[in-house]
């Protein structure tokens, strides 16, 4: 255990650089729990009517990694409710290795947990917008049917479990605080996991299932109060072995400050269901083609894209329409020189830039 712990410690001890491999913190409303979740079946514990499930993701450029969730003496790592979190007693676990067989039984697709890709053993969890709707639960006790339109795509249309061979969670240094997500229904270990000295890892690295859009789940947490983090982050560059370091608050030497690592859902800044798209970015640098992958929320509309230089120089535009889900558009960057350009989306009146790097 002593050799593993030193081995992760040397995630945080790599050499870093101010760069932006992290590009946004994702929080999607998964489920939320009606009076049917709560009597139907007590097996997995009582849940409480109203318990919002939040999964937690990393939106990473392609060609990164993610390597570790920490606290360390000058940044504490804090997730929090106000009341308790939920956890299935009858599968429950603090990392998400129980069987997608497990998942048809009671509560358990709502565990509080935490992660490095995975929703369940062999699959990785994906928002539901991703879900490519092959295999999709089917829950043997009748509960998880709630379609609340807060929570958008229903569980018993797509689950968000992606098959494939996610990492696998290394724990350091957090074998007491991570308990509070284990058997946590009678409310004895308290609401809050908090390290100053402890992380969770993925000792080979994690990347998303779609290389393009790069989204790693490394939370879920089931909750009827308050629900709020602070993270701290290091991911690397998979090509160039470049580690960063994100934290949720007073960066110290290399580390990057990233305002997003800080969530409280009574805000609900960063969730998902606030974004009406997102768009990922491949290969980026780019040499003579960018594809662009748009991920609209809304069911029709239009959205303008615009190439820019540094001089604020429009270099080409195009206006697309858009429907719910996954499109794809492709810029010819062979005429231009190398160097540093910006896309600008525009849907609905919200706009988001990506610098573009040529090379």
């Amino acid at each position: 255990m002593k050799t593993l712990v030193l081995t992760v410690c040397a995630f945080l001890l790599t050499l870093t650089v101010n760069s932006q491999g992290l590009e946004n913190v994702i929080v999607e409303k998964y489920y939320i729990s009606d009076a049917n979740d709560a009597t139907v079946n007590s097996t997995g514990g009582v849940l409480p009517v109203g318990s919002v499930t939040y999964r937690v993701y990393l939106d990473l450029l392609p060609d990164y990694i993610f390597q570790a969730a920490y606290g360390d003496g000058n940044h504490e790592c804090r997730i929090e409710t106000t009341t308790l979190f939920f956890n299935n007693e009858d599968r429950g676990a603090t990392t998400p290795t129980f069987s997608k067989n497990f998942c048809d039984d009671n509560t358990v697709m709502l565990d509080s947990w935490l992660s490095v890709g995975a929703a369940c053993a062999a699959n990785f969890g994906v928002r539901k917008i991703y879900d490519d709707g092959v295999a999709t639960v089917v829950n043997n006790d009748g509960v998880l049917t709630n379609n609340d339109p807060l929570i958008g795509i229903p569980l018993t249309v797509q689950d968000g479990f992606l098959a494939g061979t996610p990492q696998p969670v290394t724990e350091v240094g957090i074998t007491t605080e991570i308990a509070v997500f284990d058997a946590q229904n009678d409310g004895t270990n308290g609401p809050v996991f908090s390290t100053n000295n402890g992380s969770w890892a993925s000792l080979n690295g994690s990347s998303g299932p779609d290389p393009l859009l790069n989204e790693v789940l490394i939370a879920q947490i089931t909750t009827d109060g308050i629900f709020s983090f602070q993270l701290n982050v290091q991911i690397r560059n998979n090509i160039t072995s470049v580690v960063e370091n994100y934290v949720a608050s007073n960066p110290v030497g290399s580390e990057v400050l990233f305002p997003a690592l800080n969530y409280n859902s009574s805000t609900g800044i960063n969730d998902a269901s606030e974004q009406t798209f997102s768009i990922g970015l491949y290969p980026n640098p780019a040499t003579d083609v960018l594809y662009v992958r748009f991920n609209s929320l809304r069911s029709n509309g239009t959205a303008t894209f615009k190439l820019i230089d540094m001089l604020g120089n429009v270099l080409s535009s195009r206006e697309v329409k858009t429907t719910q889900g996954l499109s794809s558009e492709k810029f010819d960057l062979s005429q231009l020189s190398n160097g540093i350009y910006f896309l600008e989306v525009d849907q609905d009146g919200v706009r988001k830039t990506k610098k573009v790097v040529k090379h």
